[in-house]
């Protein structure tokens, strides 16, 4: 059997561009104004979202990576599920997805076939359809989607609307990148590796719908920037301080060893030169704590900015999970991020 993810040198997210040259990039672009488009780029958030005019809004993503799963169909199902996301983060509901696929011409198609298999059935556990897609002939395995969702205009969500006061909840646990990157050198536990999948495989659909009635006033969901990065998205759109208890993040067992092991993909170090100037670390925390919170997660869990009543409320209804109450709100300071 083929391994997948020997095949690449980089996993899922962590094969991102470093969020710091992204950035540089893109604030050079040329903007055009359309009052229709209420969500851009400018932000971070996860989607653009465009006014329909009748009251709804519609959610727009892509996303995709090379394997980070050594089965195919696993790698389809997690690659669909970080597509998926962005709506969920953005507080839609996903419709309608087209897929994106990178494949050389060489390697055995059935391979192709179980990879698409498993976007599509995971696809359809969303409540979506896949209606297409783009295909390229590549040296290396690419997957994902392109999604377009559809939510209220008034009750969407974006990054930007922390208040002091709130807390932030996260749904899944963090370690994922670390995790991936220890399995290729054969040094994890199979029961750690089998949980990091499935939390991979899981969609954030549930982590949504369990929000209706509350007030979220801002979100995101955690992948390729680390927890850190995207929450320190989330304190500079809303013109915030975000501090985060160490200790309440919920991580894989394990996950810490690993790091002070060693298995650090290269964007822990890239998360780490794009805000480590931004965030303040508690001096004793110890090198390893904050690697685990740079380390870039595929299809990681939503957090979400919520008054404490509301946020308690959220985690009864998600009390089967590792939903956790992570950080505090508090007004702006020094840093946009602190970590105690």
């Amino acid at each position: 059997m083929v391994k997948l993810t020997r095949m690449v040198k980089t996993s899922g997210c962590a094969a991102k561009l470093a969020a710091k040259d992204l950035h540089e990039v893109l604030s050079s672009l040329p903007k055009k104004a359309d009052e229709k488009l209420l969500v851009g780029f400018e932000g971070s958030d996860d989607a653009l979202v465009y006014d329909l005019g009748n009251g709804d809004v519609m959610i727009s993503t892509v996303d995709f990576f090379p394997p980070v799963a050594d089965d195919p169909y696993t790698f389809g199902q997690i690659a669909a599920a970080n597509a998926l996301s962005d709506v969920y983060a953005m507080g839609g509901d996903p419709k309608v997805c087209m897929n994106l696929v990178c494949f050389p011409s060489c390697q055995d198609l059935d391979i192709l076939k179980q990879i698409l298999t498993g976007g599509c059935d995971k696809v359809h556990e969303a409540g979506a359809v896949v209606a297409g897609g783009h295909t390229i002939a590549d040296s290396v395995i690419k997957y994902g989607l392109s999604v377009t969702g559809f939510g209220k205009k008034n009750s969407f969500w974006t990054n930007a609307g922390a208040k002091e006061g709130d807390v932030i909840v996260l749904t899944k646990k963090i370690g994922v990148g670390i995790i991936n990157t220890a399995a290729k050198a054969d040094e994890v536990p199979e029961a750690l590796l089998s949980e990091a999948l499935s939390s991979m495989k899981t969609l954030n659909k549930r982590a949504k719908e369990a929000a209706e009635g509350l007030d979220v006033r801002a979100a995101t969901d955690i992948t390729g920037f680390s927890l850190l990065g995207h929450l320190y998205e989330m304190a500079s759109s809303s013109g915030v301080s975000i501090t985060i208890d160490h200790s309440s993040v919920p991580l894989f067992d394990g996950v810490v060893d690993l790091a002070r092991f060693g298995f650090l993909s290269e964007g822990v170090y890239n998360n780490r030169e794009y805000i480590e100037e931004s965030v303040h670390f508690e001096p004793s925390l110890k090198r390893e704590i904050c690697d685990v919170l740079f380390d870039p997660q595929t299809s990681g869990g939503l957090a979400l900015a919520m008054s404490e009543p509301d946020a308690a409320e959220y985690l009864k209804r998600m009390s089967d999970t590792p939903a956790a109450m992570i950080a505090r709100v508090g007004k702006k300071r020094d840093y946009p991020v602190y970590v105690i």
